[in-house]
């Protein structure tokens, strides 16, 4: 963060309360910092780090898992929304993965009726789905796993082709085997077996603002590695 200079550094899935977050490590200097914690301790959570202090933070979507699970934290700056979103997980169960489903459906709702209201949106975080054969290594062995199911495929056609939401990673970087994550199984991460599952959702209206993509990967913090996008706005 501090070679990077970000203005908003988007967390996934902090897996703890804010109390736990007292420790200067958690304090960069030049950051304003705001944490939505899982009700359940040890799980989910979503953050924000911005260097201009927002407008407004917004926490949550208006229905349960996005809420008590901590999974969507918003800040507003000027006509321009910035947001952290950690889409559940469907691979432990069906059950997961049906709630996984209905989590999208309701955010697709979300996410149209955020077109009508005339703002910029970054919807930055991990997605836990693929959305083209390009986006994974085992394209076909994995239709019926979560987050490479076809009904996941059509959500992601419909967003961006339908709805008019755009893939900011996809207007710079059209290359095959760019993938944000990697099993610890089985050497996934040495041999390049990926997924790509974190994006950076944007509103039509900030296409051609996208410039620059990297994925870091010269130090491992997670299964996942950071996607940063640079904007001109």
């Amino acid at each position: 963060m501090k070679k990077q200079k970000a203005d908003v550094v988007c967390i996934q899935e902090t897996k703890a309360q804010i109390d736990q977050l007292d420790d200067e490590i958690f304090k960069p200097k030049g950051y304003h910092r705001y944490f939505f914690d899982a009700q359940k301790k040890g799980y989910s959570g979503t953050a924000l780090y911005c260097k201009q202090e927002p407008d407004k933070v917004i926490t949550g979507l208006g229905w349960d898992h996005s809420g008590t699970e901590g999974r969507y934290i918003q800040a507003d700056f000027g006509k321009l929304s910035v947001a952290s979103l950690y889409l559940p997980s469907g691979s432990s169960s069906e059950e997961r993965h049906a709630n996984k489903l209905k989590f999208m459906d309701l955010f697709m709702d979300d996410l149209i009726a955020k077109k009508r209201k005339h703002r910029d949106y970054i919807i930055c975080g991990d997605y836990n789905t693929v959305h083209k054969e390009i986006d994974i290594t085992n394209w076909k062995s994995n239709q019926k796993n979560s987050g490479c199911t076809p009904a996941e495929h059509a959500w992601c056609d419909k967003l961006f082709d339908e709805v008019g939401y755009v893939d900011a990673f996809r207007e710079v970087n059209k290359k095959p085997e760019q993938y944000t994550w990697w099993s610890n199984r089985g050497n996934a991460r040495a041999n390049n077996v990926g997924w790509r599952i974190d994006y950076h959702i944007v509103s039509a209206s900030l296409k051609d603002k996208v410039k620059k993509d990297s994925v870091y990967k010269d130090s491992w913090f997670s299964d996942h590695a950071p996607l940063t996008i640079d904007y001109d706005i």
